[in-house]
């Protein structure tokens, strides 16, 4: 049973917003950006998602910690998150794959957190005045203390944080069955079932490095080429926006997901920004422009593609177009490439189709990835 902490922690936010409550998770202080998250549920993947670094994610659902801790549900090696804020705290777990509680494992992996925080409040003040700085602490009793060091904080525009969650050497997801695919997979942030996606429809996924260059992503064999999610500013990746120019001018298809989203979106000629508070949680509806067809799916971003919504636009590769946009917002939610004879050659999504944890609406992005490559692979065969 996880006994209740009657340890007092203060959060701060950088416009002087303060909130008291319990010490939950480890003991100390953390820093970060306050963002908050709609998901009623999944909160194990949430943690462990490597986009989420130098954030303090606020959960709206009330009760959190209920299913405890598992084993197999991490998305990464790691919890991520610089620091954890939930209203009422699970006093007992209950879940048959239940190892240990959310509190034991936060507090094991050294993430401060707090609970017994009025998370509505706190929410609805992020969405007024939008997502910024945050400091928490059970060590600090002085707000302004807090706050002072709150202001010293780094912001997350013009944050460069994929080199603090990369792979640091390649590995390889084999294919399931029969091997139809190779396919290189940029790890800016990658969550363990992406890959897996991709290899439960024959593709052999190479996970390299963000640093890797575009001879070593040739040097796997691949067929076509994936960008994953990931942390930070995209107007800060260059080096990536040039790796998949190369590609593109080989001739090689693509497929991104959230940041690699905003990635190819830089690489067509787009800009990005900041949005006000982002889209993170699991309960996001978004047109399909291609099929009519609305999803509900997850989504973890605080910035977006700026791109026209009511034309196409022509690059060197082709005609780029938005494929999918946001129901709430009309945000930028997918991009698509057409060559001169109106073959699809790369697309993306700004949410997250693994659906890890989240609705499945969106799994049918994997297939259409594979159909390009078919197609693809096909057309290659045709001029041989």
């Amino acid at each position: 049973m996880t006994q209740q902490n009657s340890a007092t922690a203060i959060l701060v936010l950088e416009d002087g917003r303060t909130f008291t409550g319990r010490r939950y998770g480890a003991a100390g202080e953390t820093f970060g950006e306050a963002v908050f998250v709609t998901a009623m549920s999944g909160y194990q993947e949430t943690l462990t998602d490597p986009s989420y670094r130098r954030q303090v994610v606020i959960q709206t659902a009330p009760h959190i910690g209920n299913t405890g801790w598992n084993d197999e549900d991490d998305e990464s090696s790691q919890i991520w998150v610089a620091g954890y804020v939930v209203r009422d705290a699970a006093r007992m777990p209950s879940n048959w794959r239940s190892r240990r509680s959310l509190d034991e494992e936060l507090a094991s992996q050294g993430i401060v957190g707090i609970s017994d925080v009025d998370t509505r409040a706190l929410t609805r003040h992020l969405r007024e005045r939008g997502a910024m700085r945050v400091g928490i602490s059970s060590t600090e009793t002085d707000p302004q203390a807090l706050l002072r060091r709150v202001k010293e904080q780094p912001s997350m525009a013009g944050a460069n944080l994929v080199g603090e969650v990369t792979v640091p050497e390649a590995y390889v997801i084999p294919a399931e069955g029969t091997k139809r695919f190779t396919v290189a997979a940029i790890d800016l942030g990658i969550k363990t079932m992406t890959p897996r996606r991709m290899a439960e429809r024959g593709i052999e996924v190479h996970v390299l490095p963000a640093t890797a260059t575009y001879a070593q992503v040739r040097a796997t064999g691949a067929d076509g080429l994936f960008f994953s999610n990931g942390p930070g500013d995209p107007s800060t990746m260059d080096d990536a926006v040039a790796l998949l120019t190369e590609a593109l001018d080989d001739g090689m298809p693509f497929f991104g997901i959230c940041f690699g989203n905003q990635v190819f979106g830089r690489t067509l000629g787009f800009g990005t920004y900041k949005l006000k508070y982002g889209h993170r949680g699991i309960n996001q509806p978004v047109l399909d422009r291609s099929t009519g067809k609305v999803e509900v799916t997850a989504h973890n971003h605080g910035f977006a593609v700026d791109a026209p919504l009511d034309r196409d636009t022509e690059t060197r590769w082709g005609a780029a177009r938005v494929s999918h946009i946001g129901l709430n917002d009309n945000v930028v939610e997918g991009l698509e490439l057409r060559d001169a004879n109106g073959h699809l050659k790369a697309f993306s999504v700004q949410y997250h189709p693994e659906a890890a944890a989240g609705p499945h609406d969106a799994a049918y992005l994997f297939d259409r990835f594979t159909d390009v490559l078919s197609t693809n692979q096909a057309l290659n065969e045709g001029r041989a």
